[in-house]
């Protein structure tokens, strides 16, 4: 599957692919320059500008289901579990 994702690429084709975007870029602005006007942003008018923090309703979270599915957790002499391992650079 990688390999359908990297490509070695010479230095011509470096050079090409440079030229190529900005051509795309200087296009685009040439564009941009052009257009007239001033372009406003919409107008969204709300009741309340910002959320209030605290006002949703917070579910209850079983701790012994969430421990028991969690595939790495630290087992204390108890039978208990503490905290849950998360995984680390595995990625």
């Amino acid at each position: 599957m990688t390999s359908f994702l990297w490509k070695k690429v010479s230095e011509k084709e470096k050079e090409d692919i440079r030229k190529q975007a900005k051509g795309i870029m200087d296009d685009f602005s040439m564009k941009l320059s052009k257009v007239e006007g001033e372009m406003k942003e919409p107008l969204i008018e709300r009741d309340e500008g910002e959320r209030v923090e605290n006002m949703g309703v917070c579910s209850d979270i079983d701790r012994e289901i969430m421990f028991e599915n969690a595939p790495n957790k630290n087992n204390t002499s108890k039978g208990t579990s503490d905290f849950i391992v998360g995984e680390k650079k595995s990625w």
